[in-house]
């Protein structure tokens, strides 16, 4: 058991120091100060999960009390304010590094709130939010619309993998698989697409539809 909490630990870790990459670039793109960098980071790397563990009562935040995950996402700033242009062009080996930490925090954050007590639905959405909600709060931070909200699949992936999760655990299947196969649900559909351009309807565009490829405006 100790074995698997650390292997988490370490999967987590790694997760929260990719989506802190991405904060951290989106950082440098607006030429932010060496503060501003960082706290995009962090925004970017721990704000789901800090958002789902205040809704449940699990405080103070994972992402607060360990100093672990704050050492990873400042660390990744520091990084990425340094060699930006170094991150830049590493977009694909992030976005598929960024697809694994998305898949992660999705299905930890489903499982963790079943194991507050929460709703079947209620806690797929909250593996969502987990999942999801660092890029949220960097996009706002920027005054963007938050890139969830118009990705390709970004939330209705993470939604699909905390579905799995919840499904699995309800039939009673064991928590590894149940785990394994939410996460490679999630992975398997973002990626697909980001390669295929798969996204929702648009509002606006008659049609639109998954796998419309026609240009946006």
């Amino acid at each position: 058991m100790q074995t698997q909490q650390l292997a988490l630990l370490i999967a987590n870790l790694a997760g929260t120091f990719v989506f802190a990459l991405s904060g951290a670039l989106a950082a440098t793109r607006r030429q932010l100060d060496l503060f501003g960098v960082l706290v995009l980071a962090f925004a970017a790397a721990n704000s789901g999960g800090i958002a789902r563990d205040v809704l449940i009562g699990a405080v103070p935040p994972v992402a607060i009390s360990d100093w672990r995950y704050l050492a990873a996402a400042v660390a990744a700033g520091i990084i990425t304010f340094r060699w930006s242009h170094l991150i830049e062009r590493m977009q694909h080996p992030v976005r598929m590094f960024d697809a694994a930490g998305l898949a992660l925090f999705t299905v930890t954050g489903a499982h963790k709130a079943l194991a507050f007590g929460l709703h079947p639905v209620m806690a797929a959405l909250l593996g969502m939010l987990t999942g999801i909600g660092g890029g949220i709060a960097r996009d706002l931070l920027l005054a963007d619309v938050p890139m969830v909200l118009r990705a390709d699949l970004y939330a209705v992936a993470a939604l699909v993998g905390a579905a799995v999760l919840v499904l699995g655990t309800l039939l009673g299947l064991p928590t590894v698989a149940t785990m394994s196969a939410g996460a490679a649900a999630c992975f398997t559909l973002r990626m697909l697409a980001v390669k295929r351009g798969w996204h929702l309807p648009i509002a606006g565009r008659r049609g639109a539809a998954v796998g419309d490829n026609t240009p946006r405006r």
